[in-house]
């Protein structure tokens, strides 16, 4: 009996930290977050779920534009989900992204697009 109680104690225990771990502090990074790739393109992105707040820190180590987006997946039925606007990050540039929930964030990934280098008006 005594032991089955402190195995469900110790349970309990690694359970709350677990979660408390999670409602409290810069939580794990987000699904999907985007590592420089081999073919030069992509922006670092670096994720974080505070409580309902949802900030993506990105930067383009490349020579070609990144269009980055943040997408939010709120965990409640009737909490709406979220989609940033799409941000043009250019070589070397730092972009924030920000977006929440009203309640739990279920998910939270970021989606890249190369942009067509601009042609000259041939002037």
């Amino acid at each position: 009996m005594r032991r089955t109680r402190h195995h469900r104690t110790a349970a309990l225990t690694a359970a709350s930290v677990l979660l408390a771990g999670y409602a409290a502090g810069p939580v794990l990074a987000a699904e999907g977050d985007a590592r420089p790739r081999g073919d030069g393109f992509g922006a670092s992105c670096r994720t974080t779920i505070e409580g309902s707040q949802v900030t993506a820190h990105c930067h383009n180590p490349y020579p070609r534009t990144d269009r980055v987006q943040l997408h939010v997946e709120c965990d409640r039925w009737w909490d709406v989900d979220a989609d940033s606007r799409p941000v043009d990050i250019g070589p070397t540039a730092y972009a924030e992204l920000t977006e929440r929930c009203w309640k739990e964030v279920r998910s939270a990934w970021l989606s890249h697009q190369p942009v067509p280098p601009q042609r000259s008006s041939g002037t």
